[in-house]
């Protein structure tokens, strides 16, 4: 038991740190580029301190990932050439390799984004479809915060405003992996997870406002 303590704790610690000196390199510095060309290296490493926090190693949360990753860049994919999902918009140039138009990262993001928006939530211990609803809501208004952080940072870019419907796709799609992750009974409550999502809201957060 102490040693998960102490495992929780530096990880978490750990993840502020990284998070703490991006946010000092990208507004308070003259290498704000160089912060944002790592902008990707940096949610690989969030997404090793999601695997490493994990309690449970069980081969089901891989392919839990995996699915994420596959339905969110084919989300992603029909958004970009179609705008038929979350409205008109394109890729900048801060997000690393790209895969028909769509940085790979982006589907590490997806499940990221699910596995920490449902730890957040499973500790209200409801039963699994509100839990999925509150865990999609929770993730939308993430991304409510990332939206106009990605924009300043040449994430993606939209043509005019960014729409409702995003929120809407956003907050849709996410519902069914919500659900699957809780009927799956992957969530253990992690605190390592949970913490992740509170860095992430608040580094946003605070870009949004300085």
């Amino acid at each position: 038991m102490q040693l998960k303590l102490q495992r929780t704790s530096i990880l978490l610690i750990l993840t502020t740190i990284i998070y703490l000196v991006g946010l000092i390199g990208l507004n308070l510095t003259e290498y704000r580029e160089l912060f944002l060309s790592l902008s990707a290296t940096n949610l690989l490493f969030t997404t090793l301190i999601l695997f490493t926090g994990r309690q449970s190693k069980h081969i089901l949360f891989f392919v839990f990932l995996l699915i994420c990753f596959l339905v969110g860049f084919s989300a992603e994919w029909i958004g970009v050439h179609t705008g038929y999902l979350f409205g008109d918009y394109q890729y900048g140039q801060n997000l690393g390799y790209k895969l028909f138009d769509i940085p790979l990262i982006i589907g590490l993001n997806w499940g990221l984004l699910v596995v920490c928006s449902a730890e957040t939530i499973a500790m209200l211990k409801l039963n699994r479809w509100i839990s999925a609803l509150f865990s999609s809501l929770l993730m939308t208004l993430l991304d409510f915060l990332i939206e106009p952080v990605a924009i300043k940072s040449d994430f993606w870019n939209w043509e005019g405003p960014i729409p409702i419907y995003n929120y809407i796709c956003w907050f849709l799609i996410a519902i069914p992996l919500h659900f699957l992750y809780f009927k799956w009974r992957l969530n253990e409550a992690n605190k390592v997870h949970t913490g992740l999502f509170f860095i992430l809201a608040l580094f946003f957060l605070i870009q949004n406002l300085i």
